[in-house]
């Protein structure tokens, strides 16, 4: 198929070798790229029980046919390993220019194998692979080590690299690329970390071949007009993610001060109108038609962003109405190389426990200076921050507040608030990396559209499906986010690019591998239906605020959802994927 540039680079860095195979172009046709073909490598590759932090595991860089093509939108890298925040499967992806990169180097993937003996990066530049010495590297941010590596290698040069959380194997560190972009969740900057990688740096001086280039040109550029930068859409591109902060605070579901409550009167003192006064550029990825980026420059706080997780989390979730405040902790954050979702829900979780009395973290809500402090302190595991790093679901085992510690097989929660969407419950449930707001986009049906009732179980298993279907075969293409294109315009893309038909079912079925597989890695570990859990609080504590108020969900409302989900699957009732799916894999 056309779109391929049929080769994957292996990097043995144990041995600082390097070699290229063709790309399973089997495989490619059943899973696509990105987080589905990345998936299947792994599962095939990875043996069961491997140590995340052993040399044993791997680091995979996925691009997807549509990478360095006019397609709009298509600019993101998946990165794939196994979790060490959860020990499941763990697909991230990142925007910016390295997937592009990548591509034009003349490779859709790159697996790492092995450990470096001390620090190093490496080079990437066509079909030359250099091992470089780091030691001068090591221990700076993502964005001094970005500045310099661009210095010596130009603009044209695109960086992945990790800051000192990674370094340190902290289990919610990030990889970073463009500065401000972040492969986010489940440690996969700690993999890299692991590895003694400081920073990957891509030069790709190639292209990319097509179906009937100017055909297929013609026609992606009439998409872009009629669809991905239609007027409804660019929302993204005037208010990046800040406009979500308003629909979820009038929907119920803006989470206040680590999930005890939900709807912040106050939202107005941090919300898009106020960030975006501060706005000094906008920046999108590689072939983006909608630009979501905004540069806030607030008194010596920049950022790229912030996102609305990164908003949610730092400001209501945290007591925090300052708009600076929660700019900083963003920059700090990316530097870094802390997950602002996970890091921001263990300093809250640790607020909590203060507050309550159970264990004294020395930080309370709205305790803005020590809250940027923390990220410092976890990112080099010193002081407070070493027991900070373990993440919240150690933390609770260790002292106590297990029934308001918000995580899912040990990977915090993004900051929609399920009990004013029951859907996002599950949805966060049975994702395959844990917590996980990016499989299945629940609030969209249940409180945005109002599609469907929020605050019942009926009919959220296949609900929670056909979100999950959607966005697995988005993911395998690697398309942003933000573009709400249908399965039948994704059809008519793979087509358009590869020169093979494919058709709407095509795409159903290639999600349904993806979702199988994923769940196939994870069942091969040891987990079933007993990881697929909710947080006590949801069970215990009915919202006292907003258009959710009064509202929990009973725990046999959860299960039947499950039960529910299960079913349409085609899966067991302990979640078990059955055999005959696997033997189809």
């Amino acid at each position: 198929m056309l779109g391929y540039q049929n080769k994957m680079l292996r990097i043995d860095l144990s041995n600082k070798t390097y070699s290229t195979e063709p790309l399973n172009m089997d495989w490619a046709e059943k899973y696509i790229g990105g987080k589905g073909l990345a998936i299947k490598y792994l599962y095939e590759e990875l043996k069961p029980g491997t140590d995340p932090f052993s040399e044993h595991n791997k680091l995979l860089l996925m691009t997807g046919p549509f990478t360095g093509t006019p397609v709009p939108c298509s600019g993101k890298l998946a990165i794939a390993s196994k979790s060490p925040a959860t020990g499941t499967i763990l697909d991230c992806s990142i925007g910016g220019h390295s997937a592009l990169k990548i591509k034009y180097a003349g490779y859709d993937a790159v697996m790492f194998e092995g450990k470096l003996d001390k620090p190093g990066y490496i080079l990437i530049e066509d079909d030359k692979i250099e091992f470089k010495e780091a030691s001068d590297l090591w221990g700076k941010g993502s964005h001094e080590t970005e500045t310099i590596l661009s210095a010596e290698y130009g603009k044209e040069a695109s960086i992945l690299s990790i800051g000192p959380a990674g370094e340190n194997l902290v289990t919610m560190s990030c990889i970073n690329s463009d500065y401000y972009r972040q492969a986010g969740r489940g440690g996969i900057g700690a993999v890299m970390g692991s590895k003694n990688v400081k920073a990957i740096v891509i030069i790709g001086t190639g292209g990319v071949k097509v179906n009937d280039i100017e055909n297929t040109t013609k026609r992606l550029s009439e998409i872009l007009r009629e669809d991905t930068t239609s007027e409804e859409n660019m929302f993204i591109y005037e208010d990046g993610t800040t406009a979500f902060l308003e629909a979820c605070n009038d929907g119920g579901i803006l989470p206040k001060r680590n999930f005890s409550d939900t709807t912040d009167e106050n939202w107005t003192k941090y919300n898009g109108e106020v960030l975006l006064q501060y706005r000094k550029g906008k920046r999108g990825c590689g072939s983006c038609g909608l630009g979501c980026g905004n540069f806030i420059k607030i008194g010596d706080a920049v950022c790229e962003g912030p996102e609305y997780e990164s908003i949610a989390v730092a400001g209501p979730n945290a007591g925090i109405e300052d708009p600076q405040a929660i700019v900083k902790a963003n920059q700090v954050a990316d530097d870094v190389g802390l997950d602002t979702i996970s890091a921001g829900d263990v300093i809250i979780y640790a607020m909590e426990m203060t507050e309550k009395g159970i264990y004294d973290f020395g930080i309370r809500f709205g305790d803005k200076e020590k809250y940027i402090e923390y990220l410092k302190l976890m990112a080099k595991k010193e002081g407070i921050g070493a027991d900070l790093a373990l993440g919240v679901k150690k933390l609770s085992e260790k002292y106590g507040g297990e029934d308001f510690a918000m995580h899912v097989k040990g990977l915090e929660y993004p900051q929609y608030e399920p009990r004013g969407s029951w859907g996002m419950s599950l949805a966060y449930a049975v994702s395959d990396r844990g917590a996980c707001h990016m499989r299945a986009y629940a609030p969209n049906d249940e409180v945005f559209e109002a599609s469907i009732p929020p605050y019942t179980a009926e009919g959220k298993g296949k609900m929670v499906v056909d979100l999950a279907v959607y966005n697995a075969v988005k993911f395998s293409l690697i398309l942003c986010d933000f573009w709400p294109l249908g399965m039948d315009r994704m059809a008519e893309l793979m087509t358009l690019i590869t020169g093979k038909e494919f058709t709407e079912d095509d795409m159903n079925e290639v999600a349904m591998r993806v979702i199988h597989i994923a769940r196939a890695f994870n069942q091969r570990e040891g987990f079933t239906r007993k990881d697929d859990t909710m947080p006590k609080r949801l069970v215990n504590e009915a919202l006292k605020s907003g258009p959710a108020a009064g509202q929990k969900i009973p725990q046999e409302a959860f299960e039947k959802m499950l039960d529910d989900y299960y079913a349409v699957l085609g899966w067991n009732n302990d979640g078990i994927v059955p055999d005959e799916i696997l033997t189809s894999l």
